[in-house]
């Protein structure tokens, strides 16, 4: 290449970066205003595509504050049932029936933040791990394997199950890592691919009577319900569904925050992620980082995976994975891949899959939840457009330089 396309190619590649870098620190005046903006977009779903708006628009010559008050109270409806069935309800005849909305949200949200911290893992090491859900279903045929085919003790019994689960997510995603280090495979690709590898295995031991497959059971391949030694157990009782996964939640961002703030390993992440090159010359095994980080991120994955198959009642079939690899994505983006805004990510991505059913019973589509989490996705990977719509000053290449100059900074101090 000659030396006129190189300075044409470098400003080109200095934007593509820094694009990414912005992407990848999670502002969080920026993700806040995206969630906004995603809100804004789907009350507009909501108003557009309701009958009642429709048709007191239609005489808004005649009644103009019918037709206001109607788009009003549909937002405030469809907003106010997400509130009530993930928040609190006011309308309950008994404090549990009240608080039982939280602890809902709780519930979903634990195995989404497990699993997002470990997508964030990655993310700060410089990597795209899409492979969390080829991670959980290969996690979930390690718990479910000892939880209905191995009898120990009570607790210990679930302990190993849980440790079954993280060890096999590990070692299913030692195999990108490996991959990576000694052929130079991009880790997309090939996480992708696993996922596919990943869901027919998993179906195919639900199929095998030996390994996984419930006794007795139908056409439909599903595994035998964990043993009671194994399950985890309900935090509040029989009146809430919460259950231990919270703790393993709890444990798992502490683990990370430490991991990735205070120790050793974490400091060899941050410095790969924030400059391959530089930490290669300073002494660091970058190819090694990189197996250890995708083994250690398959292990939240595989926690969220116990999560899943430890709680489970009636067997597992191939749909228990529910979605959570991919939306662990979107939580380790919209929290800025750091362990606090992972936990706020994940709690409102919890909310609203609990909150889903009472919007439903309100009138309003449940879609309408899949359309703001896609366009909050969008806003967070398209900055321009947040900045678009705000009318927010650009960064600028030196600007984001100066910011990453000195993030290392404060990592080698």
């Amino acid at each position: 290449m000659s030396k006129k396309k190189e300075v044409a190619a470098k400003p080109a590649q200095d934007k593509a970066t820094s694009v990414l870098h912005e992407i990848m620190a999670g502002d969080p005046v920026r993700i806040a205003l995206s969630v906004l903006l995603g809100f804004i977009i789907g009350a507009i779903f909501m108003v557009v595509f309701d009958k009642s708006v429709v048709k007191a628009w239609a005489n808004f010559g005649s009644d103009p504050s019918m037709a206001l008050s109607t788009v009003w109270w549909t937002i405030q409806d469809g907003y106010g049932a997400l509130f009530t069935g993930s928040i609190i309800n006011f309308g309950a005849d008994s404090f549990v029936t009240a608080i039982r909305p939280f602890t809902e949200t709780l519930r979903f949200a634990a195995p989404l933040i497990m699993a997002g911290l470990g997508v964030a893992l990655t993310f700060r090491v410089g990597l795209f791990n899409i492979g969390a859900t080829g991670q959980i279903l290969v996690g979930l045929a390690g718990s479910t394997f000892v939880a209905t085919r191995l009898e120990m003790p009570i607790i210990i019994h679930m302990l190993v199950a849980v440790f079954a689960a993280v060890v096999c997510a590990m070692v299913w995603g030692m195999i990108v890592g490996v991959l990576k280090a000694r052929t130079g495979a991009h880790e997309v690709i090939v996480t992708i691919m696993l996922n596919y590898v990943a869901l027919s295995l998993f179906t195919y031991l639900l199929r095998e009577p030996n390994l996984l497959l419930e006794e007795g059971g139908g056409g439909t391949p599903k595994s035998d319900n964990p043993d009671d030694t194994a399950r985890l157990g309900l935090l509040f009782g029989p009146d809430f569904q919460l259950h231990y996964g919270l703790i393993f939640a709890v444990l798992s961002v502490i683990f990370y925050w430490w991991l990735m703030e205070k120790s050793t390993f974490g400091f060899r992440f941050r410095m790969v992620g924030h400059n391959p090159s530089a930490a290669k010359a300073a002494g660091i095994k970058v190819e090694n980082t990189f197996v250890w980080a995708l083994a250690i991120s398959a292990g939240f994955s595989g926690l969220a995976a116990a999560n899943q198959g430890l709680s489970v009642d009636g067997g597992l079939t191939t749909s228990i994975e529910a979605g959570i690899g991919f939306d662990a994505i979107t939580v380790a983006l919209l929290g800025g891949s750091r362990a606090g805004g992972v936990v706020l990510a994940g709690l409102l991505f919890g909310a609203f899959k609990a909150g889903s059913a009472t919007m439903q019973v309100a009138g309003v589509s449940p879609e309408v939840l899949g359309v703001v989490k896609a366009l909050i996705v969008l806003f967070i990977a398209a900055p321009p457009i947040i900045r678009a719509f705000y009318r927010l000053p650009a960064p600028g290449i030196k600007v984001i330089e100066a910011t990453q100059k000195a993030k290392e900074e404060k990592v080698i101090k």
